[in-house]
C-alpha cells in the first residue's frame, strides 16, 4: 500500500484514528504516576524499575510479530489487539493486587504498545500524501500527547478523591471507548492474508528492517532518558513538594504539542536529520536540568523544555523509519523502530532505578548520565551517520 498521491491531510479516516490513539494513550499514562506508590504500598518498593522495564520488554518482545501482522494481516486487526489489552489489564490491576500479580500485569499491558502503535502509525503512512508525511506524524503525536497529558492528572485526582481502584476502571473505559472508535476505520492494506499460526513464525531477517536502522539508533539514544523520566520522576515530584505527580507529564506533553506540527513541517522541508540533531541537544540540555530541579518550578519549568525537544524529535523519527522503508514492509520498518523505543525505555528505566536506589541525593546525578546518553545520539548523526552515507558509494576494498 502505498501513501496517497493528492494533498489532502485532513480525511475523515485520519480523524477517527487520531481520536482513537488520543483515547489508547491516556488509558495507559493515567496510570502510571501513581504506580509506584502503589507498588510500594504492596511491599513492592525495590521492583519500582520493573514497573516500566517489563512494561516495554513485553511491547519489545511483541514488535517483530506486530510488524509482520501488520505488513500481512491488516493494520486494523492488530490496533484492535493492542487495545483490547489494555481495556483487560486495567480490569485486572485492583484483582491481582499482590507485587507478583501487578508485576504479572505490567508484563502483559505492554502488548497493547508492542501492537497498536505499529499498526497505526502504518496506517497512517498508507492515507497521507507522501509530501506531508512528517506533519502527519507530527498531528498524530499531538493526539496522542494530548490523551497523554490530559490523562495523569485525572488519574491522580481519581485516586486522592476517590480509590485507586477507581482510576483503573476508568482506564480501561478510555481504552474500549478507543475500540469502538476503531470498529468503524476501512482497511488500508490492499494485499490482507488470512491468519494461520504460521504468520506467528518470524525469521531472523522480518525482525528488524536493516533500511530503518539509522532512525532506530538515533531512538535509541533519544528516548533514554524517558524511562528514567518515567521511573524517577514521581519520586521526585514528591520530594520536591508536587503534590500532583501528574503535573509533571502534564507540562511535559503540553510543551510537545507546540512543537510536534512545526517539527513535522520543518522535517518535511529542511530534512530528518538536521532537525534530529537539534533536538538531541535540546533533550540533553532538558535531561540536565531536571537533574538540577530543586523546586516545583523548576521541574515543572524542565519537563516543558524536554516536551518541546522530544515533540521535536518524535513525528521525525517515525516520518525518517517510512522514508528509509520499502512501502511493503512499512509495518516491520516501524516495528524496527518501536523495538528501539521499548528497549531504550526499558533500559533507561531499569538503570535509572539502579542510580537512583531510593536516594534523593542521586537524582542529580542520574539524570546527568541520561543526559550524557542522549548527546551520544548527536555525535552518531553528526559523525558516523553522516561519514557513512558521505562513502556508501565507495567501493570497497578486499
Amino acid at each position: 500500500m502505498t501513501a496517497t498521491t493528492n494533498n489532502r491531510l485532513y480525511t475523515l479516516q485520519f480523524g477517527i484514528l487520531c481520536a482513537s490513539n488520543a483515547l489508547f494513550a491516556a488509558s495507559f499514562n493515567m496510570i502510571i504516576p501513581e504506580l509506584p506508590a502503589y507498588l510500594s504500598s504492596l511491599g513492592g518498593a525495590d521492583y519500582k524499575g520493573l514497573i516500566i522495564g517489563l512494561f516495554t520488554l513485553t511491547a519489545g518482545l511483541s514488535r517483530p510479530f506486530s510488524g509482520k501482522l501488520t505488513d500481512t494481516i491488516g493494520r486494523i486487526p492488530i490496533m484492535i489487539i493492542g487495545t483490547l489489552v489494555c481495556v483487560i489489564c486495567s480490569l485486572f490491576y485492583p484483582i491481582l493486587s499482590t507485587v507478583s500479580g501487578f508485576l504479572l500485569l505490567r508484563f502483559l499491558h505492554g502488548f497493547s504498545t508492542g501492537f497498536t502503535p505499529t499498526a497505526v502509525s502504518a496506517y497512517v503512512a498508507d492515507i497521507v500524501p507522501v509530501q506531508r508525511r512528517g506533519e502527519a506524524m507530527g498531528i498524530l503525536s499531538v493526539f496522542m500527547n494530548a490523551g497523554a497529558s490530559a490523562s495523569p492528572p485525572l488519574g491522580s485526582h481519581l485516586v486522592n478523591n476517590y480509590s485507586l481502584d477507581m482510576m483503573f476502571y476508568v482506564s480501561s473505559g478510555l481504552a474500549l471507548l478507543a475500540l469502538v472508535i476503531l470498529l468503524g476505520m476501512k482497511e488500508t492494506l490492499k494485499e490482507k492474508q488470512r491468519f494461520h499460526p504460521r504468520l506467528l513464525l518470524v525469521k531472523r531477517d522480518e525482525i528488524i528492517d536493516k533500511a530503518a536502522l539509522p532512525a532506530g539508533i538515533t531512538m535509541f539514544f533519544v528516548i533514554f532518558g524517558f524511562g528514567a523520566v518515567l521511573t524517577v520522576i514521581p519520586d521526585q515530584s514528591d520530594y520536591l513538594g508536587l503534590s500532583n505527580k501528574g503535573l509533571f507529564f502534564t507540562s511535559y506533553t503540553a510543551s510537545s504539542l507546540l512543537s510536534r506540527i512545526v517539527a513535522g513541517k520543518a522535517s518535511d522541508r529542511f530534512g530528518r536529520v538536521p532537525v534530529l540533531k537539534i533536538a538531541t541537544v535540546m533533550l540533553a540540555i532538558s535531561l540536565w536540568n531536571i537533574g538540577q530541579s530543586d523546586s516545583p518550578t523548576d521541574i515543572l519549568i524542565s519537563s516543558g523544555f524536554m516536551g518541546f525537544a522530544m515533540g521535536t524529535a518524535s513525528p521525525t523519527l517515525f516520518a525518517w523509519a517510512v522514508d528509509l522503508s520499502h512501502p511493503k514492509r512499512r509495518g516491520r520498518a516501524l516495528a524496527t523502530l518501536f523495538i528501539a523505543l521499548e528497549a531504550s525505555i526499558g533500559l533507561g528505566a531499569v538503570s535509572s532505578a539502579y542510580l537512583y536506589n531510593n536516594k534523593p541525593d542521586q537524582f542529580s546525578f542520574t539524570f546527568n548520565i541520561m543526559a550524557i546518553f542522549c548527546f551520544l545520539g548527536f555525535c552518531y548523526l553528526q559523525f558516523l551517520y553522516t561519514y557513512r552515507e558521505a562513502h556508501k558509494d565507495e567501493p570497497r576494498m578486499g
